[in-house]
C-alpha cells in the first residue's frame, strides 16, 4: 500500500472555508480519480513560525503504479481545475510506502 500526502498550510482567515472546500470539492474529486481507496485529513500538531494552520491530507492507494498512473493520468488536471484558493497556502507532497500494518 502506498500513500500520497499533501501538506498544507493555511492562514486562519480562511480555514473553515478552506476545510469545506476539501470536503467537498477537491478530495471528492481525488477519489473520483479511482486511483485511491480512501482519504483521510488530518491537522498537525505543530507551531509554525510563519503562522497559520497545518493539514495532512493523504489518499490511500494500492500500489507505487496505480500511483504513478495518477501522476501521468489525473494530477495536472485536478490541479488546474481546483484553483480557488491557489496563492493562499504553501504545501509540499510527499510519497509514503507502507512497510508494517497491524
Amino acid at each position: 500500500m502506498y500513500i500520497f500526502n499533501i501538506t498544507t498550510n493555511i492562514s486562519e482567515e480562511i480555514e473553515k472555508e478552506w476545510i469545506a472546500w476539501m470536503n467537498d470539492t477537491f478530495i471528492p474529486a481525488m477519489l473520483a480519480t479511482k486511483k485511491f481507496s480512501k482519504a483521510l485529513m488530518t491537522q498537525v500538531e505543530v507551531e509554525e513560525e510563519m503562522g497559520g494552520i497545518t493539514y495532512s491530507t493523504q489518499y490511500f492507494t494500492d500500489s507505487k503504479t496505480t500511483l504513478d498512473t495518477f501522476f501521468k493520468e489525473d494530477q495536472s488536471n485536478i490541479l488546474q481545475k481546483h484553483t480557488k484558493f491557489r496563492g493562499q497556502y504553501v504545501d509540499f507532497n510527499t510519497t509514503l510506502k507502507v512497510i508494517i500494518e497491524h
